[in-house]
């Protein structure tokens, strides 16, 4: 079979590694891909939001599978485009993609299937006094989120009561464009954070590995949030007791859910998690897998992953066996300097071949001149296999310090958390 996958990230070649690996592939293409898909298949220069474009070159490749990276296109509209063609899409249509295209109905959705999520209250311009009122019942930390997409910047988080009124105006007023002319206010859910990730045919579905990610740029948790700077899988906080209670609490009544409210979901489900006490609270949807997060949960997928794909396409997800490694897995992203605000890019990286001990996943990079450049604020994410979390993390942090490029940064404390539990 030929396969188009869109993005350009280090979850996309996570994703072009894996599917690479295929008896049932025949060809793979990655539209735009970067320096590390070509590796895998064969980068196309296409827009991931220009359908026409996409359907033009699948006919003419002979290309029946779309597997879909990023949300934008999903968002967009890109399974609805392809509904009644012969070409399959990875993804959820329009209504399923606004688990993650807006927040307020995400939280509906939640609270519709009783599915344990914090206290939410939606301000638009026209009930500002409310929203403020709403903010005054809540204890400090306050938690403001832009209803749309708004690349990953669109969550506040703040201590004090009057900045929270004040960014709340602001985000009504355009801080975020169109995303946060709606805001919803969420009470602040205090834990520890993890992901799970589901692949459903939209009947049935398959649960991956957990992970944690970690979003702060600096040592410690600290500074500004960023897209991520690394992630571990399994998590060893995520019991099976625990498991075993997200499955009934969360991914069964998300299921349902939605076949009851008659979206018909075929794709991957992101579920951000906070752990409270035993308890699973579901802090937010995304209708793709996540990055660092697939460049952990990917690798322990020991199943042939288009076969799973075709499952989806073709409705018998059921019918498919999913094996896992229980080895743990860590990555460490590598970034440009000044990342998560100004950075420059076209610096050159060495030290990327040969590295035996760890999978490097490009996601900033460009080709020129048969050298490799950075082109993004998140250029790398090294994975590497380990019977520990230690052991693995010793593999991905002596590979990081072999992949060089001017201003390079990473986190030395990813996993350190997570050694004692």
């Amino acid at each position: 079979m030929n396969v188009l996958l869109l993005g350009s990230g280090g979850r996309e070649h996570a994703l072009a590694w894996k599917l690479s690996q295929s008896t049932k592939l025949s060809k793979l293409f990655i539209a735009p891909g970067n320096a590390g898909t070509s590796k895998h298949g064969e980068n196309v220069n296409l827009s991931i939001n220009n359908f026409t474009e996409i359907q033009q070159f699948c006919e003419s490749n002979n290309t029946k599978l779309i597997i879909v990276g990023p949300e934008d296109p999903l968002v967009n509209g890109v399974a609805d485009f392809f509904e009644n063609t012969n070409i399959k899409v990875i993804g959820p249509k329009k209504d399923g993609a606004l688990l993650e295209g807006s927040k307020e109905f995400s939280k509906k959705f939640m609270q519709k299937h009783n599915i344990p999520t914090a206290g939410y209250f939606s301000v638009s311009k026209n009930n500002l006094d409310e929203g403020i009122a709403f903010l005054k019942t809540l204890k400090a930390p306050y938690v403001l989120k832009a209803d749309g997409l708004a690349a990953g910047k669109g969550v506040l988080i703040l201590d004090d009561l009057n900045d929270a009124i004040l960014e709340l105006s602001e985000m009504l007023n355009g801080k975020f464009g169109e995303a946060s002319s709606l805001v919803v206010i969420e009470e602040f859910l205090d834990g520890i954070e993890l992901s799970t990730f589901v692949l459903t045919d939209g009947i049935s579905y398959k649960i991956l590995p957990e992970a944690k990610d970690y979003k702060r740029i600096g040592e410690g948790d600290t500074g500004l949030n960023t897209g991520g700077m690394g992630a571990i899988s399994p998590v060893p906080f995520a019991t099976e007791e625990f498991k075993k209670k997200v499955e009934e609490k969360v991914v069964i009544p998300t299921i349902e859910g939605l076949k009851k409210d008659k979206i018909n979901y075929k794709g991957f489900i992101f579920i951000g998690l906070m752990k409270i006490g035993d308890e699973p609270y579901v802090i937010e949807y995304n209708v793709r897998m996540g990055d660092p997060e697939t460049e952990v949960v990917i690798p322990r997928i020991k199943s042939d992953i288009l076969d799973l794909f075709i499952g989806v396409a073709e409705n018998n997800l059921s019918e498919k066996t999913i094996e896992l490694s229980e080895d743990y897995a860590t990555t460490v992203m590598l970034v440009s300097g000044g990342y998560p605000e100004d950075y420059q890019k076209n610096k050159h990286i060495t030290g990327i071949e040969d590295n035996p001990n760890s999978l490097v996943f490009h996601a900033g990079t460009k080709l020129e001149n048969k050298k490799i450049l950075t082109n993004g604020g998140r250029v790398i994410s090294v994975t590497s296999f380990g019977n520990s979390i230690e052991s693995a993390l010793e593999k991905s942090f002596a590979t990081a310090k072999k992949i060089n490029f001017e201003g390079k940064y990473f986190r030395t404390d990813i996993g350190k958390d997570l050694l004692n539990l």
